[in-house]
């Protein structure tokens, strides 16, 4: 049995990547901040539920206790939780996206390593985006192109760096981030834009459920390499 985790997954993508990875037959982990709403997706999942706030090194770390002794060990995780930031570019702002969307991977992923070094084929996939790739914004071709959400991209910039940086320090645990195409979700819903969670939850899917020889330290979308 593959024992997973997911943050922010009481809605969304999270909840829809959750409900794909149940039906593969892996054991779920609902990370949400707001214990009603997870309990509530995960009773209706049939997942397991964590109470797990990102930006809070307690509550991380008691989820991940809780899945340890349950379950012994930890073999996917998926660092999805994250906010828009859209609107006010000032420092109490920019403080609270980087801290949900870039640090909130590093306190997530410290605690889940020595739950990970005990699976016998870990992988880490980590929620980015295309808006955070200096190739991608500065093109004119793509549609990223005009949308100026400065706080947003540059903590997903940090998300794929961290990603690349997490590959090359733990060889042994398979860490990709990837950039799930644009998706209709309350963080989108202000742009009117986006498919259907269905669509998008298959390539976080993809990388969730990599085999042994599956690659490291990547940057994709459903159609391969994303320049960044």
């Amino acid at each position: 049995m593959t024992i997973t985790l997911i943050t922010g997954a009481n809605k969304g993508l999270g909840h829809e990547t959750a409900k794909q990875l149940l039906d593969l037959g892996h054991t779920v982990y609902v990370g949400a901040r707001d214990v009603e709403r997870g309990e509530r997706a995960a009773a209706a999942l049939g997942a397991r539920f964590v109470q797990l706030d990102v930006t809070d090194d307690a509550s991380v770390h008691t989820a991940l206790a809780i899945i340890d002794a349950a379950e012994g060990r930890l073999d996917v995780l998926v660092n999805n939780a994250g906010i828009l930031g859209a609107g006010a570019v000032d420092g109490p702002t920019a403080l609270r996206v980087f801290d949900t969307n870039a640090v909130g991977i590093v306190r997530v992923t410290e605690a889940a390593l020595p739950l990970l070094r005990k699976s016998a084929n870990p992988r880490v996939v980590t929620l980015s985006s295309s808006m955070g790739s200096f190739w991608v914004v500065t093109n004119p071709d793509r549609p990223e192109y005009g949308m100026p959400l400065p706080l947003y991209s540059a903590s997903k910039a940090a998300a794929t760096m961290l990603t690349v940086q997490y590959a090359k320090i733990h060889p042994g645990i398979k860490f990709n981030a990837l950039e799930p195409g644009t998706t209709a979700t309350d963080m989108t819903a202000a742009f009117g834009i986006g498919r259907p969670v269905t669509e998008s939850a298959k390539t976080v899917v993809r990388l969730a459920t990599l085999d042994a020889d599956g690659p490291t330290g990547t940057f994709t979308d459903e159609s391969g390499h994303l320049s960044w």
